[in-house]
């Protein structure tokens, strides 16, 4: 009968611990049921979450599975520019946020972990502070991010809790990681944004003439300083006549030089008015003036990292002149209606057709800045030096036109190049382009018809022209005036009042110079 009662007692033993591990393992499963849950929800939470609601949202779904006092994100300052604290703590069971930018609250523990100093946040209770804190490295494509920090006053954390607070911080590194990239994006976006639309409108600005074409000495010259200085960032002014392509010269120094990756921008300081000059080289604020409805930003500011080409620099006001100077010696500038300094880095290329040492000279030019520009002065001949190079543009532009026109030009009479190249061409390469459209455009068939006669309007009065010396010229003046006053010397009609002289001196005149009227022996 013992032996009985034995087996009858042991059940009665055996079934309240069963039932507690029952009890232990449904709590168990319930709250993995639950963790599962809150990561399966939590990236959609974070996701539509203002920066600023970041973390009281991260511990508002922690809060459902355990109790802490302290939820911290520390960022990275080399990821997110500055150290930013953001702290939640519980308070009778409401959620007090403190925010700090400063990195006085953040030291650094033995595993180089970077914490807290929770004792001085002003969503913990007065006079407690966080014995217990964790912190857990938020990491995303391999950089870490920032630190997720969570601390209780008198509690460690288990190890399943810090298991999965390390599946919490994995999903929140990258809702932070995708945060910061947008908002890198998006910076870039707006600082881009002017800069697509200016060379757009640079693209549409384009002409087909892209490359420099000629095999004469005088021209393999030209190219040889071009290589020279075109891997330094000195200063270039590039003189020659209009329509000599003193723009291709410029490009041809940029995609030369070690800035042929940053922007080429351009700028023809005879083209825009006195008013808007100096907005269009520095840029202005919004309100600056009656018309700048929106900040626009400058030639200048647009052309950091790469070269900015001023044409008929020689134009630029003297008021002007003095800024364009600072920029070019300091490298800063203020906006038009700012009163912030900005700096660029930018390497200035200047052209013009004119003596910008005689204007400094005549006081029409600062001669410091002319001294500034004038670092390595490039001269661009005129086309009628290097009338060799003649024949070779005139097939490359016969090329690009009989492409665009859709006409198929095999052949340029003899007579014709032979016109072309006698002629002088005032205009120079820009004539001679025009020339070659209104030639391609009157040519139906496969022969180019050139326009000799109304080249050869322009050529005689060019070619005969012969210096003269100053008494050659007087004489030709006062023979001219006395042929119009049919020799009549005194009187109000006579040639000595038009010629402001009194009648004895212009007879001494005509006697020194040979002059006798017709008939007169």
């Amino acid at each position: 009968m013992s032996s009985l009662v034995e087996f009858t007692l042991a059940p009665s033993n055996f079934w309240p611990e069963a039932a507690a591990q029952e009890e232990s393992g449904k709590r168990r499963s319930d709250t993995l049921m639950r963790r599962y849950e809150v990561l399966l929800r939590l990236p959609k939470c974070l996701t539509s979450a203002r920066p600023e609601d970041l973390v009281t949202r991260i511990a508002a779904e922690l809060r459902l599975l355990m109790d802490f006092d302290l939820l911290d994100i520390v960022f990275n300052p080399e990821s997110s520019r500055g150290v930013h604290l953001a702290a939640v703590g519980a308070g009778q069971g409401a959620y007090e946020c403190a925010a700090q930018n400063s990195s006085e609250d953040i030291d650094l523990d033995d595993e180089g972990l970077k914490v807290s100093r929770s004792s001085r946040l002003s969503c913990l209770p007065l006079g407690r502070e966080v014995t217990r804190q964790h912190s857990i490295p938020l990491i995303s494509r391999g950089s870490v991010l920032g630190f997720l920090v969570l601390g209780r006053f008198d509690k460690d954390f288990c190890k399943e809790e810090i298991d999965f607070l390390t599946q919490i911080a994995g999903q929140v590194a990258i809702v932070i990681d995708n945060s910061l990239a947008y908002r890198h994006i998006a910076d870039l976006t707006q600082r881009l944004t002017p800069e697509n639309v200016y060379f757009e409108e640079e693209i549409r600005c384009e002409s087909d003439f892209e490359e420099i074409v000629g095999k004469s000495a005088t021209l393999r010259s030209l190219l040889r300083q071009v290589e020279t200085v075109a891997p330094t960032d000195s200063t270039v002014i590039i003189y020659g006549e209009t329509g000599t392509g003193k723009e291709l010269v410029a490009r041809a120094l940029h995609n030369l030089s070690a800035r042929r990756s940053g922007p080429f921008v351009k700028l023809n300081c005879a083209a825009i008015p006195t008013g808007l000059l100096e907005s269009e080289l520095f840029g202005h604020e919004r309100g600056a003036f009656t018309s700048a409805i929106a900040q626009r930003i400058g030639r200048f500011e647009l052309a950091n990292r790469g070269t900015i080409f001023l044409d008929e620099i020689g134009d630029i006001p003297l008021e002007l002149q003095p800024k364009l100077l600072r920029v070019l010696q300091e490298r800063e500038f203020e906006r038009l209606g700012s009163c912030k300094t900005l700096t660029s880095d930018a390497r200035l290329i200047a052209a013009t057709n004119r003596d910008l040492g005689a204007l400094a000279q005549e006081q029409k030019f600062r001669s410091d800045l002319f001294y500034r520009l004038n670092v390595f002065p490039i001269h661009v001949p005129p086309l009628r030096e290097r009338s060799e190079d003649i024949p070779l543009l005139v097939q490359h532009f016969v090329q690009g036109f009989s492409k665009r026109m859709n006409r198929n030009i095999e052949s340029i009479p003899k007579q014709g190049m032979d016109a072309l190249v006698r002629y002088s061409w005032p205009g120079n390469i820009r004539e001679l382009e025009n020339v070659i459209e209104r030639a391609v455009i009157m040519s139906p068939g496969p022969e180019l018809r050139v326009p000799i006669g109304e080249l050869s309007r322009y050529a005689p009065a060019t070619n005969n022209w012969k210096p003269q010396t100053l008494e050659e010229a007087e004489r030709a003046h006062i023979l001219a005036t006395l042929k119009k006053t049919r020799w009549v010397l005194a009187g109000p009609n006579g040639a000595a009042i038009k010629l402001g002289l009194n009648r004895s001196t212009l007879q001494f005149r005509m006697k020194k110079l040979g002059i006798e009227r017709p008939g007169v022996s």
